[in-house]
């Protein structure tokens, strides 16, 4: 007879939206007001029209005041019936407004180290982020990391984004 012995309910190292570590951070809870599938694990939001309980993907116009964090891949959604995970529109989210998490990566972006953080609000790249400031928005944070897979270590900076 074969037994389960392990089990495993925590994010993966390097996963888009992981949390990094048990240092201090802040999440909180949203409302996707995005379509299914457009909000993913690991993008940066901005208010909704229902502000402080609705996020949404960025578009031109967003700014630093109204970025409220990172979807954070902590135990929110659910698998579909083939596997992958999709946010639903109307479903909660964790959002981090402070701390150390895995970020998305717009295409063709490698930070190093202690580099600057922006949002992109425009395009297919919208809610990734980049070490670009052209036309993007300066979050108050910093990349802790270089890339792996599209995917970079953010310390997001306890203080107002505006």
């Amino acid at each position: 007879m074969s037994a389960q012995t392990v089990y495993s309910f925590s994010t993966p190292i390097g996963q888009a939206g992981g949390i990094y570590d048990l240092a201090p951070y802040a999440v909180d809870a949203f409302l996707n007001e995005g379509n299914d599938g457009t909000v993913k694990f690991g993008m940066g939001v901005v208010q909704g029209t229902n502000k402080g309980k609705g996020v949404k993907v960025p578009a031109a116009g967003a700014t630093a005041a109204t970025f409220e964090g990172i979807v954070t891949n902590r135990r929110t959604s659910e698998n579909a019936l083939l596997g992958g995970v999709d946010l639903r529109k109307g479903c909660t989210l964790g959002v981090m407004r402070w701390g150390n998490i895995y970020g998305l990566l717009a295409a063709n972006v490698e930070p190093e180290y202690g580099d600057a953080v922006y949002l992109v609000v425009s395009g297919d790249d919208a809610g990734c982020f980049t070490t670009e400031s052209s036309g993007n928005v300066a979050i108050k944070g910093v990349f802790r990391g270089t890339a792996s897979d599209g995917i970079a270590l953010i310390h997001l900076f306890d203080q107002a984004q505006a």
